[in-house]
């Protein structure tokens, strides 16, 4: 069976796109590698962050829906975003830099095994820093020279993601006999399943919750992505998805990536997305997110689309 090689993006809400710009590039020192908009829904944004060129495993990316409401936090929901830097002494210098930048934060702690440090945005999503102790990252990985943030502390990309639901036997079951994760921890009401053995840049924390679903609405996620290698293989998850009992929504070429969706039991959704081509297809590494881009289907109508959104610099 082939493997999940590890995350590829999350996908967010934001109300405000001018605002998330400034907080994911100016206060967490991330590159704005991506402006375009919602595929589904032109009317609205769809901003990615990363490193250097938007790798996989790096991408925040966020729809802005201007009437979200407040996010109903709850169970059944992707509850927490474990981003990755290189070691403690990292974490000791984001805690100043929040205090600086008056980001709303704890204490430092451990989380899924590691030294951490929480924090959220400025719309409430729940972020942890997680220290990578100069462990190894996917090579494809390349910080970016034009961050706020100094070299050494520079956020790497996404480790462990948190999910609350309330079976937690019924997610673990499709991470371990649908993807092939590996369980790292067990003990009691919470799990950690692994895509790659001993590395957090593909793991999921599991944590089982009772009460109310969520109401999702700004700084709430919206779904993750896990990496396939390309097309053929992603075929071949459609068929094993609807083999496993799951129904999927048709296979679609994004542009940047083709993808999946599909709902787990407790209503997760996941995407599956290839690797390639990647956010470089339509520029170049310089201009990267810069100005709005457009897949080819939607060019026609781009004045129509730049009419309806509000300009983010």
């Amino acid at each position: 069976m082939n493997k999940i090689a590890g995350h590829h993006h999350i996908s967010m809400i934001t109300k405000k796109g001018q605002q998330n710009n400034q907080f994911y590039q100016q206060v967490l020192g991330l590159r704005r590698v991506k402006k375009t908009v919602n595929q589904d829904d032109p009317s609205m944004y769809h901003l990615f962050y990363g490193d250097l060129t938007g790798s996989v495993g790096t991408e925040l990316s966020f729809f802005e829906i201007p009437m979200a409401g407040s996010t109903r936090r709850g169970t059944n929901s992707i509850t927490r975003i474990g981003l990755l830097v290189r070691t403690y002494e990292s974490l000791l210098y984001w805690r100043q830099r929040f205090e600086l930048l008056d980001v709303k934060h704890g204490e430092l702690t451990k989380y899924a095994g590691r030294d951490a440090l929480h924090f959220e945005d400025n719309e409430g999503l729940r972020l942890v820093l997680l220290n990578n102790n100069d462990d190894e990252v996917p090579a494809l990985w390349r910080t970016w020279d034009g961050s706020t943030v100094v070299e050494q502390h520079r956020i790497l990309g996404m480790g462990a993601v948190e999910m609350t639901v309330q079976s937690l036997d019924s997610l673990a079951n499709t991470l371990e006999n649908l993807f092939g994760y590996e369980l790292a921890f067990r003990k009691e009401k919470e799990a950690i399943y692994q895509s790659v053995k001993g590395q957090s840049f593909g793991e999921i924390v599991i944590v089982e919750k009772g009460g109310p679903k969520e109401k999702p609405g700004k700084g709430s996620v919206h779904h993750i992505a896990i990496r396939v290698k390309d097309g053929d293989e992603l075929r071949k998850w459609n068929q094993r998805i609807q083999d496993f009992g799951f129904e999927v929504n048709k296979i679609t070429d994004r542009y940047y990536f083709e993808s999946l969706y599909f709902k787990e039991e407790n209503g997760i959704l996941f995407e599956l997305a290839t690797d390639g081509p990647g956010f470089t297809v339509d520029s170049t590494i310089e201009s990267l997110g810069k100005e709005l881009d457009l897949p080819p289907f939607l060019e026609s109508k781009r004045l129509e689309i730049e009419a309806k959104l509000e300009p983010i610099e």
